[in-house]
């Protein structure tokens, strides 16, 4: 079984929009030719095929077959390139618990129109990512609903002494899926191998593959909290596919901003060292789109030739103890611009015709007393104003703690430096003042660590020019100066 090392995903960080697409924001056919494209071009071995919170087309393998046959009868989906959608968890998202059927109907019709294609294909999409995953319940929910009330189903008649619905319309295959389950808060990557424990106890897999998010942790913990708990998760994981004898290969999330894991094709080594046991690793729309094709290119082979190993070992209590401090302090620092952060977010193009992944903190935050846009708004927003959201909650910190964190975030000094060359004092002078106090102590503090870079002139002339206008309460080049300042960092948020 070959498990896939890059998947290219639909989340629009991106500030330029590929040759193919049709629309300023992407929709339907463009995401067909963008599945093709990364596989055939970019050299992607998987895409996630992204259900929740938009229209999908459940009809992806049969028009990428009619579209493109010559490629891929060479690289048949669900052997050499792969397919994997990403559903709505119904815990969590009531009002698309629906569309998480649908989906799962999708992938037998998708087999049909395989094996129109290949007679012997095999199952072209056999995984689906849950979001928001936090108990084993949620994932055998998904399991065994697959199992038993659609591909179980098949052998039932469709009235006493009738022929079998297989029989009637056809087989229904794959008969089981894997279920990929998605992590994307603290507590769940502290508690990711009781989880796990509890879901494969009564199943013999041979591997299982699990999804570590880094954005959305960010956006509600901080960075260093993101980092850390990522760090956190995947020792845990190395650990339980000891004791449990099964192979566990890890997916991270990884975006181009650094508050979203700094993955760009020119800081790929970076991060594959930073994250050395994580098997699969996203390419999200920005490092597909902001780069020179060549780069992209080159970057995907990187990733895709590195020989994964163990990360170092990691103080579990420290990470623990930095987390709650940080967490805290995060919180306290963006409650008072939360408000700004949301009106500048409005201006942010959208990029895809699809609801944003609404997140575990969508539901959680209003117990803070906090409102925020989604994670590729946010960042976009405070980039805008020359205020990197990196650094918000490291002022909790002491200089000993700042550099014992070193130990456990080797890239901490390279992050940071990256992002801080797009910091303008000028949003200072907006900052509420114990904002402005928290985010000064913060720069005094990091004065301590070996950071290298200089800041980026024409990044902080636009920003500069989105600060007078925010002052004068002008908005009408609001969406254009944010679209300046992304491509200048070569990602939108």
């Amino acid at each position: 079984m070959k498990i896939p090392r890059v998947m290219s995903t639909q989340h629009p960080d991106n500030v330029s929009m590929p040759f193919f697409a049709e629309h300023p924001d992407m929709s339907g056919e463009d995401e067909i030719q963008e599945a093709y494209y990364a596989f055939s071009h970019l050299g992607c071995d998987e895409q996630m095929w992204d259900s929740e919170g938009k229209e999908v087309d459940d009809f992806v393998v049969k028009k990428l077959y009619s579209k493109y046959p010559t490629f891929f009868k060479k690289h048949l989906l669900g052997r050499d390139c792969f397919i994997t959608l990403r559903v709505p968890n119904p815990t969590v998202e009531k009002d698309e618990a629906k569309i998480l059927v649908e989906a799962l109907e999708s992938i037998p019709r998708s087999m049909d129109a395989a094996r129109v294609f290949l007679k012997d294909h095999p199952p072209p999409i056999f995984e689906v990512i849950l979001p928001m995953t936090t108990s084993a319940k949620e994932l055998n929910r998904i399991y065994y609903y697959y199992k038993n009330f659609i591909a179980g189903l098949q052998h039932h008649p469709i009235y006493p002494g009738d022929i079998t619905i297989a029989e009637w319309v056809g087989e229904f295959l794959p008969e089981t899926i894997n279920v990929i389950p998605l992590f994307e808060n603290i507590e769940s990557f502290f508690g990711v191998d009781q989880i796990l424990e509890e879901y494969l106890k009564d199943k013999n897999f041979n591997y299982l593959r699990v999804f570590l998010a880094r954005s959305d942790p960010a956006l509600n913990y901080g960075l260093v909290s993101a980092v850390l708990g990522v760090k956190v998760a995947l020792k845990k994981l190395e650990k339980l596919s000891l004791n449990r004898e099964v192979e566990i290969y890890p997916i991270l999330g990884v975006g181009t901003p650094v508050f979203r894991g700094n993955f760009s094709p020119y800081t790929v080594e970076k991060v594959l060292s930073e994250y050395s046991s994580v098997e699969t690793f996203t390419v999200q729309s920005a490092f597909k789109y902001d780069f020179p094709v060549e780069d992209v290119i080159a970057a995907v082979k990187k990733v895709k030739t590195f020989i994964r190993h163990p990360i170092p070992e990691i103080d579990v209590a420290f990470c623990e103890r930095l987390i709650q401090k940080i967490s805290e302090e995060y919180r306290a620092t963006i409650a008072p611009l939360a408000p700004a952060i949301n009106e500048i977010a409005k201006y942010v193009p959208k990029r895809r015709m699809r609801k944003l992944h609404i997140g575990l903190f969508g539901y959680s935050r209003s117990l803070h007393g906090i409102v925020l846009p989604r994670v590729i708004s946010f960042c976009a927003a405070c980039y805008s104003i020359g205020l990197p959201p990196e650094i918000f909650g490291l002022s909790a910190l002491t200089k000993e703690e700042l550099q014992e964190l070193k130990n456990y975030y080797q890239n901490l000094e390279f992050d940071l430096s990256k992002a801080l060359q797009y910091f303008n004092p000028k949003c200072l002078d907006l900052m509420p003042e114990d904002v402005k106090t928290k985010l000064i102590k913060t720069l005094n503090l990091l004065n301590t660590l070996s950071l290298n870079y200089d800041s980026n002139e024409e990044h902080k002339e636009v920003t500069s020019a989105m600060l007078k206008n925010l002052k004068a309460g002008l908005s009408s080049q609001t969406t254009n100066l944010i679209i300046e300042a992304g491509y200048l960092r070569k990602f939108l948020g």
